[in-house]
């Protein structure tokens, strides 16, 4: 685990960059006091979260994509990738597929009328809203992470196809 998070320390604190500020705003908000207001709240996320998720949904699915075309080039050059640039690139892969299924997940849930539930318990909304508030943070993360972790990987593809200097 450790090793896994040192190969991966950038990627690694970006999530938690993300994660941490996400904790900030909802600590902004403050607490939801009554149905009410978390139905509100609920339908302001889930306006953003909507437009939100497409666009990461596309994001992760094109990056998909992209790391096959990558693959491919990298095995048709001549040079020789060390097993790390292989690992990078399954690993963004890995971040991408997670990211796209969270994306999903939350691009269903925000398309529910959730003011339409007039029977439930008044705790239920505010419940709802701390879930998808907790997994608009967590896409948002493994985006920064995915992001990141594309860098890194460019730049050690980069490095080593670039002739002369050993720094892009």
């Amino acid at each position: 685990m450790w090793k896994l998070i040192s190969c991966y320390r950038w990627s690694t604190l970006s999530f938690l960059l993300v994660c941490a500020v996400g904790y900030g705003a909802r600590a902004a908000i403050g607490s939801v006091y009554g149905a009410a207001e978390a139905v509100d709240l609920l339908n302001a996320l889930s306006r953003a979260g909507l437009y939100l998720g497409s666009a990461i949904a596309t994001a992760s699915a094109t990056i998909i994509a992209l790391m096959l075309t990558l693959v491919g080039m990298i095995r048709r050059m001549d040079e020789d990738f060390d097993h790390a640039a292989y690992r990078d690139v399954a690993m963004v892969g890995r971040l991408s597929a997670i990211t796209l299924m969270v994306s999903l997940i939350l691009l269903m849930a925000f398309a529910l009328p959730i003011g339409e539930f007039d029977e439930l318990p008044p705790a239920w909304f505010a419940n709802v809203y701390d879930g998808l508030f907790a997994g608009t943070v967590l896409m948002v993360g493994l985006s920064a992470a995915t992001v990141v972790l594309i860098y890194t990987t460019l730049m050690r593809v980069m490095i080593k196809i670039t002739p002369g200097e050993n720094e892009v």
